[in-house]
């Protein structure tokens, strides 16, 4: 039939498809333009990972399309009978033929501008052009690819020849069925664009957002051929262009703060100081705020009616034992912000790292830094393959393998299911403990729990010897406690387990806070945060603030890691030249050190707080400390900004 279009007529759903996987295969002839014009910027392809970009590629697709040709589906599919009418039909075909050559004229723009910049055309490229020579400078890059503009305008005319192969569609529906019929299919296409848009139906999906490239690609420059246009312009049509303020010139800006970390050679010029190298477990604990703990908020507890032991008696005893960070911060309020803080050291300012199209730049987080050192990296969450987009920055971050709940339900079913966001805590995390044991040693394990989130659910047959609470979230976080224990209490013998450093973190505090100083900066901020030793020699108390990008360093200074790194935070047992904790808090940069907390806006402190920010400061810093500390706060700005227009996380 399709090769006899001309004679005969198409049902008139599969006349619509046909014309869908005609954009299908325009676009993957775009890809395949951009990938040759550029294929000495992203080395070599193994013949597994081809598969892996063409998947990818498909569903970035799906995303371009379902934005840029709404209109014609809309035309397309509305349940009206003037669809059959010539007029319709051409003005379909026209409004089908102008996105067409639009896609084509950017997409290819892509391979040309790629070539200068590393990075796919965005909004940015279209809402921050200097408008006075922007004509000038498409002029003079089409004469310089004559042949590309040539492949793009024949591509555009093949498109159109293969529209017009079939015009008019075959009507199998008439009467009252060809009404239900039609509406049917116009909510059938809803539903995919809908579904294609989110990455999914679920309540985990979330919209796509560039760095999902990096799913299906093995490499940052790789995750490029991945994207495509429209997608790219209308995601990031909302974003800004990274503004790096000018505080100090280069020399004087490394002299106050830089991010890149140097230990001291090992004398043998060995990656490590010692040949034992640490196993480690990162936990990250979802809305563990240290409003729970009744060691980190003696306040709290010490009142008349409180529960003496709070909702973390377990961790409360572990953090007795360990390094504890009593005034531990979250770089951010939402989970997506966490894993670049306590992976890569990398923190969110104005908006979420990961979700930056710069994030696509050249790093090495953690877990890519002790692969390279031949360790076995391993992300395990509970939750859908894909949820939040875990899975896509663990694996851009370095992890080689993520285990979520589809490898559980494949063992044990799916009874335990919470019915909202994942598996069970305790019966993911003792999976986790089993996982563990078959990993080749030495190896990075890196959980993200989930039963602790909102609707704040507990197991039925856990209820009763949960404490009920003062809000919804407490029972969770005792929930949580408790399964820690009986984790620790069942693996805690393995041999393993003696040689592995244990971090746990909170990914950012809990919507359900109750104490009015958790309800003010910094506390709305403070979460529980400390680093245990399986075999128990390692114990202290870290008083001043510290935040989740001092994670990193601090663990690579426990490894004994001797090779330069970089890093926003510090290695809180070694570094101390730049003592504040720096976030974007509620449209501010806010700053806290031993004694204030500080509010920095237009260019300057403005405010100074006490340490609880309850009020402001009776005692104010004197005029050189706060002016050193202004200094320091510039300048971690200034870095953070400049690495991310860069698109820059390595030591150069």
């Amino acid at each position: 039939m399709m090769s006899r279009l001309n004679e005969s007529q198409l049902p008139y759903p599969l006349w619509n498809i046909y014309r869908i996987v005609l954009i299908y295969a325009l676009f993957m002839v775009c890809r395949i333009v951009f990938t040759l014009y550029n294929l000495s910027a992203f080395g070599e392809f193994e013949g597994s990972e081809i598969w892996d970009l063409v998947v990818g590629g498909l569903r970035f697709d799906t995303i371009s399309i379902a934005y840029a040709f709404s209109l014609w589906a809309l035309m397309a599919f509305l349940p009206l009978k003037i669809r059959s009418e010539r007029w319709y039909r051409n003005a379909m075909f026209g409004c089908y033929m102008v996105v067409v050559a639009i896609c084509v004229a950017v997409n290819f723009a892509d391979a040309i501008y790629f070539r200068y910049v590393q990075k796919r055309f965005t909004a940015e490229e279209i809402f921050f052009a200097d408008n006075s020579n922007s004509l000038q400078l498409i002029g003079k890059f089409a004469i310089e690819n004559l042949h590309l503009v040539a492949i793009g305008i024949a591509l555009i005319l093949v498109v159109g020849w293969a529209y017009r192969r079939n015009k008019v569609p075959m009507v199998l529906l008439r009467g009252i069925y060809y009404y239900i019929g039609s509406l049917l299919l116009l909510l059938v296409v809803v539903a995919i664009a809908i579904g294609g848009i989110r990455g999914g139906w679920t309540r985990m999906a979330r919209p796509t957002a560039i760095p999902y490239s990096l799913k299906f690609a093995r490499t940052g420059a790789k995750a490029n051929i991945v994207l495509s246009n429209p997608f790219c312009i209308i995601r990031t049509a909302g974003d800004s262009k990274v503004a790096v303020p000018q505080y100090f010139d280069e020399a004087e800006l490394s002299q106050i703060y830089q991010p890149y970390h140097y230990p001291a050679p090992s004398d043998d010029g060995s990656s490590f100081y010692g040949t034992e190298r640490p196993n480690i477990v990162v936990m990250v604990l979802e809305s563990m705020s240290a409003e729970h703990s009744a060691l980190l908020r003696p306040d709290i507890y010490s009142r008349e009616g409180e529960p003496k032991e709070g909702y973390t008696p377990f961790l409360d005893s572990l953090m007795q034992h360990s390094l504890c960070f009593e005034r531990m911060y979250a770089n951010g309020k939402r989970s997506i912000q966490a894993l670049p803080s306590v992976w890569a050291s990398i923190p969110s300012l104005d908006k979420p790292f990961v979700l930056m199209s710069e994030s696509l730049g050249e790093s090495r987080p953690l877990p890519k830094i002790v692969a390279d050192e031949g360790y076995s990296t391993t992300f395990f969450c509970g939750s859908e393959r894909g949820s939040m987009g875990f899975d896509a920055y663990a694996l851009s971050a370095g992890f080689t393998r993520c285990v979520s709940k589809e490898d559980y339900e494949a063992r044990y079913g799916t009874d335990d299911f919470d019915g909202y966001w994942g598996i069970w805590d305790h019966r993911f995390i003792d999976f986790m403990g089993e996982e563990i044991g078959q990993m080749q040693e030495p190896f990075l394990a890196s959980i993200f729990t989930t039963t602790s989130h909102h609707p704040f659910v507990t197991p039925d047959d856990w209820k009763a010897i949960l404490p009920q609470g003062k809000t919804p979230m407490q029972p969770c976080a005792a929930y949580l406690d408790r399964t820690l224990r009986n984790w620790f209490e069942k693996y805690r013998s393995e041999e393993w387990f003696k040689r592995t450093i244990f971090l746990f973190v909170a990914d950012h505090v809990s919507c359900e806070r109750y104490d009015e100083l958790t309800q003010l900066s910094p506390g709305d901020l403070h979460v529980i945060g400390f680093i245990y030793k399986g075999d128990g020699s390692l114990q202290g108390r870290y008083t001043a603030p510290a935040s989740q990008i001092d994670l990193m360093p601090t663990l690579l200074g426990l490894m004994g890691y001797a090779k330069p790194y970089f890093a926003y935070g510090r290695d809180l047992n070694s570094e101390s030249r730049f003592k504040e904790v720096v976030v974007w808090d509620n449209e501010l940069f806010k700053a806290f050190d031993e004694s204030y907390s500080y509010i920095f806006n237009n260019d300057k402190i403005e405010e100074v707080r006490t340490a609880d920010g309850s009020q402001i400061a009776t005692e104010q810093p004197d005029s050189a400390a706060l002016a050193q500390t202004e200094q320091r706060i510039k300048a971690y700005i200034q870095q953070y900004y400049r690495h991310i227009e860069q698109k820059s996380y390595v030591v150069r």
